[in-house]
């Protein structure tokens, strides 16, 4: 479910709320209780959930890089930038 953010034109106040996306939009201020809430276009509001979300979900064949797996030879960003003495 997305967060939106609301802004009150009568007293100013500010507001997010976790709704879905087929909810309406609300009007009412809780502060004031006037009928001024107006949405605003932010940036995206969301929350990962569940089991899951890892680097190799959507991955497939020889692409995934596994922690513990044998991988290539390191390159200089990797060990950073050290030089070997």
């Amino acid at each position: 479910m997305p967060i939106y953010e609301y802004e009150c034109k009568a007293c100013g106040h500010r507001l997010e709320k976790l709704q879905k996306v087929s909810a309406a939009a609300l009007t009412d201020c809780p502060r004031c209780e006037r009928a001024e809430l107006s949405r605003l276009i932010s940036a995206a509001g969301f929350r990962l959930a569940g089991g899951g979300w890892y680097e190799t979900d959507f991955k497939s064949g020889q692409k995934r890089n596994l922690a513990g797996e044998a991988s290539a030879p390191s390159t200089s960003s990797e060990n950073g930038n050290k030089t070997p003495a």
